[in-house]
């Protein structure tokens, strides 16, 4: 999602928003979805009327049916990532667990994001329909953007927790490791070993599986994460984009 994210920040901040609200209530109706009103969606986000009329159009620019499918999301999230290179800075704000701590290499490889954008195609379709609505769309930028310290660290657990069954396992970190690596291109300088994914994932679980019961909770996620400065500094990277 960090195409679209990009590519609607860039307009909010060029594109003055209309002060029509009328006019943009009506063309969501015209749209195969009709997402809920602007007054509804502002309160239910941290977003402004304007900032909500900026994003809508961008999305259904993006996704004029007024949905966007796996496949869709996978083509828009392809096109951020394309070689990987710098676009690693700006993904390690998503990412949140963030490997650019653990191992500071140039990424500057053809890159696959198809798998992580599998994961966040999931993460972002909390309905588990198979399709993302513009509502579900700006509640999880709102929390990515504007949410609180808490509020980001349970949705980047909830990404990690791929069965969702309240904890983060070894298999699942490894999971959305392998998606990272895969997404950032698989040759960097210096040369990463094999087994890298399995190191940091390990490294991971030494930090936050405090009481050694092989997953992580909620709890252990957030108070880790908490403690680690450079993850807490990943999440402020997008504070000010809207």
């Amino acid at each position: 999602m960090g195409a679209v994210v990009g590519t609607l920040t860039m307009q909010i901040k060029q594109r003055r928003p209309s002060t029509d609200t009328a006019d943009d209530d009506m063309e969501m109706t015209m749209a195969s979805h009709r997402p809920e009103g602007l007054n509804q969606l502002e309160a239910q986000t941290n977003f402004s009327k304007g900032e909500l009329q900026v994003l809508y159009r961008g999305f259904k620019n993006e996704c004029p049916s007024g949905i966007v499918n796996e496949e869709t999301f996978k083509q828009i999230y392809s096109q951020f990532f394309p070689h990987g290179g710098k676009e690693r800075e700006h993904a390690c704000a998503y990412l949140s667990l963030s490997l650019c701590s653990f191992y500071p290499a140039f990424f500057s490889s053809p890159a696959d994001a198809s798998t992580y954008a599998h994961y966040l195609f999931n993460a972002f379709d909390t309905a588990h329909s198979g399709s993302i609505k513009f509502e579900e769309f700006v509640a999880a930028l709102s929390i990515l953007l504007k949410g609180s310290v808490t509020e980001k660290l349970q949705w980047t657990f909830n990404l990690y927790d791929i069965n969702r069954d309240g904890y983060i396992s070894k298999d699942e970190m490894t999971d959305i490791v392998r998606a990272i690596y895969d997404m950032m291109g698989k040759y960097t300088y210096p040369v990463l070993k094999t087994d890298a994914p399995k190191q940091h994932v390990d490294a991971f679980f030494q930090k936050m599986d405090k009481n050694r019961d092989g997953v992580v909770t909620l709890d252990e996620f957030i108070l880790s994460c908490q403690e680690d400065e450079n993850i807490m500094r990943s999440l402020e990277l997008f504070e000010n984009v809207i």
